[in-house]
C-alpha cells in the first residue's frame, strides 16, 4: 500500500509538471519527453482494483419486477390459488434450502442443476430444486399419511436461462398435491381437472395435456431390450422428443448412451404414437406389451383415468402420448404435461415459444425414501409453470397497450381550498379505520386539478372533496374520476360516506 501511495504521488507530481510545461509553451521535444515519463509511471502503477467499476445488475437468470408486472403476477396467482382452494387444499411452507442429502438422487440427470451452498456450521445445504421433494420430506418428518395441500414459492436451478421464454434460475412454482391411500385414478383425475380449470381461466390460448404412465414406459423399454440399469437414462432421452426430432433422440441413445440401434428402433415404433382411449385399448391388445405386468397395470389405470376425465368433461383436452417421459426419477405412475397448441396471436404480437405450462404425476415411493421404516405414502400432484404463463400475459398486455392498475385505492381524499390539511388527515384516517383503501397527496395545499390528475393516472375511481362549505354542512362531495362527473348525490353526508364508497366500488358492506 505504501509503495502504491508513493507511486501515485509521483504520477501526480509528474502530471503537474507536464501541465506546467504546456502552459509555459515549452518545446515539443521536452513536453514529449515528460509525457513519456508520466506514461511510464502510470504503467508501473497499474489499475487500482479497489476502484474497478462495479456493474449494477441482477444475477444471471434472475430479474426484478416492476409494480405493473407484479400486478399481473398477483392476478395470475389469484386465479391459481382460488382454484386450489375450490378443490379443498390447505397451504404449507418449507425452508428455501434443505440438507443436500435430502435433494440428492431424486432428480436423475437434472441433479447437476442443484445449487449447493457453502458449508455453514457443519451442515451441507442446497437450495430447493422443486417443491415436491421438500413436501415428501415434510410428510415423512411429520408422519402424515393424508393431506391435500398447495404450496407457492420460489425454487432454484443452475440452468442455462432463456429469459424471453420464461426460463430462469430463480422462479416460482405453484404446486398442488394429494397424499394418501385412495381408490385408483380418482385423485389423478382431479389433478388433471385442476390443471385444465386453471389454464382455461387464464385464457392464454388453446392447450393440450399429454398423459402417459411410467409403468408403460418401463414395460416398453423392457420388451424392447433396454437393460434395467439404462431405464432412467433412456427415459431422459425420450423426454426430449417434444423439443427435437426422433433421429436426434435416437442418435443420443445410440451414440452417447450405448443403446443398440435395433433396440432404439423398437422404442421408436412405440414412442411416436399418440391418441386417446382408443390407443390405450389398442396397446392392451399389443402381443408384446400386454405380456408385461407393469405395462398392463399402467394401461389399465389409464383406461380408468379416461373414464373419469370424460365424466369431468375434459377428455377432449387430454392426449395419451407415449413420448412423454418426465425425466424426474421419483415418478412411479401416471405422468402428464400441458403444452400450448399455438402461441396466442394477438395483433402486434410476435410468436412466442414457451414450452410446457404445467406438469405433474404420481410418485408413490418418494415419501418412503425419507421414512426410517420405508413406509410409503402414495402421492399425486401438479405444478403450474407460472413464469412461462407470465411471459405470455406480459407480452399480450404490451401489445394491447392495456393500462393496468398497480394499486387498489378506492378513493382519494382531496380539498378544493387551502388550509384544509388537518381535515383531509382526519377524513382519510376515518376511511382507513372503516376498511376503505384511501390516499391523499402529501402536500399542505395541493391544487384540485393536480389531485384529480393523480386519480386519473393511478386509476383511482373516486375522489372525496372537502371544502369549507361542505365542512359547515357536514357533507362530503363525492366525484367519479373516470367520467369527471359528480355522483348523483353530489353531497354525501359524512356518516354515510363509507357505505356510499363501498356501494360504488363493489366492496362488501360488512365483513362477516
Amino acid at each position: 500500500m505504501a509503495e502504491r501511495a508513493a507511486l501515485e504521488e509521483l504520477v501526480k507530481l509528474q502530471g503537474e509538471r507536464v501541465r506546467g510545461l504546456k502552459q509555459q509553451k515549452a518545446s515539443a521535444e521536452l513536453i514529449e519527453e515528460e509525457v513519456a515519463k508520466l506514461l511510464k509511471l502510470k504503467a508501473q502503477l497499474g489499475p487500482d482494483e479497489s476502484k474497478q467499476k462495479f456493474v449494477l445488475k441482477t444475477p444471471k437468470g434472475t430479474r426484478d419486477y416492476s409494480p405493473r408486472q407484479m400486478a399481473v403476477r398477483e392476478k395470475v396467482f389469484d386465479v391459481i390459488i382460488r382454484c386450489f382452494k375450490r378443490h379443498g387444499a390447505e397451504v404449507i411452507d418449507t425452508p428455501v434450502f434443505e440438507l443436500k442429502e435430502t435433494l440428492m438422487g431424486k432428480y436423475g440427470e437434472d441433479s447437476k442443476l442443484i445449487y449447493d451452498l457453502k458449508d455453514q456450521g457443519g451442515e451441507l445445504l442446497s437450495l430447493r430444486y422443486d417443491l415436491t421433494v421438500p413436501f415428501a420430506r415434510y410428510l415423512a418428518m411429520n408422519k402424515l399419511t393424508n393431506i391435500k395441500r398447495y404450496h407457492i414459492a420460489k425454487v432454484y436451478r443452475r440452468d442455462n436461462p432463456a429469459m424471453t421464454r420464461g426460463r430462469y434460475r430463480e422462479f416460482y412454482q405453484c404446486d398442488f398435491d394429494i397424499a394418501g391411500n385412495f381408490d385408483p385414478m380418482i385423485p389423478d383425475a382431479e389433478c388433471l381437472k385442476i390443471m385444465c380449470e386453471i389454464l382455461s381461466s387464464l385464457q392464454i390460448g388453446d392447450f393440450l395435456v399429454k398423459v402417459n404412465d411410467r409403468r408403460i414406459l418401463d414395460g416398453m423399454f423392457a420388451i424392447c431390450g433396454v437393460s434395467d440399469s439404462k431405464f432412467r437414462t433412456i427415459c431422459s432421452s425420450v423426454d426430449k422428443l417434444d423439443k427435437v426430432s426422433w433421429e436426434e433422440v435416437k442418435n443420443e441413445m445410440v451414440g452417447e448412451k450405448g443403446l443398440a440401434p435395433e433396440v432404439a428402433d423398437r422404442i421408436g415404433d412405440y414412442v411416436q404414437q399418440h391418441g386417446g382411449v382408443s390407443l390405450v385399448e389398442q396397446l392392451l391388445q399389443d402381443p408384446k406389451l400386454s405380456q408385461n405386468k407393469q405395462a398392463l397395470e399402467g394401461l389399465g389405470d389409464l383406461k380408468l383415468l379416461f373414464e373419469y376425465l370424460t365424466l369431468f368433461g375434459i377428455d377432449d383436452k387430454i392426449s395419451f402420448d407415449l413420448s412423454l417421459a418426465r425425466g424426474l426419477d421419483y415418478y412411479t405412475g401416471v405422468i402428464y404435461e400441458a403444452v400450448l397448441l399455438q402461441t396466442p396471436a394477438q395483433a402486434g404480437e410476435e410468436p412466442l415459444g414457451v414450452g410446457s405450462v404445467a406438469a405433474g404425476g404420481r410418485y408413490d415411493g418418494l415419501v418412503g425414501m425419507f421414512d426410517p421404516k420405508g413406509r410409503k405414502v402414495p402421492c399425486v400432484g401438479l405444478s403450474i409453470g407460472v413464469e412461462r404463463i407470465f411471459s405470455i400475459v406480459e407480452q399480450r398486455l404490451e401489445a394491447l397497450e392495456e393500462k393496468i392498475r398497480t394499486t387498489e385505492t378506492q378513493v382519494l381524499v382531496a380539498s378544493a381550498q387551502k388550509k384544509l390539511l388537518e381535515e383531509r388527515l382526519k377524513l382519510v384516517s376515518e376511511l382507513w379505520d372503516a376498511g376503505i383503501k384511501a390516499e391523499l397527496l402529501y402536500k399542505k395545499n395541493p391544487k384540485l386539478l393536480n389531485q384529480l390528475q393523480y386519480c386519473e393516472e393511478a386509476g383511482i375511481p373516486l375522489v372525496a372533496i372537502i371544502g369549507e362549505q361542505e365542512l359547515k354542512d357536514g357533507v362530503i362531495k363525492l366525484r367519479s374520476v373516470t367520467s369527471r362527473e359528480e355522483v348523483r348525490e353530489v353531497d354525501v353526508r359524512r356518516e354515510d360516506l363509507v357505505e356510499e364508497i363501498k356501494r360504488r366500488t363493489g366492496q362488501p358492506l360488512c365483513i362477516c
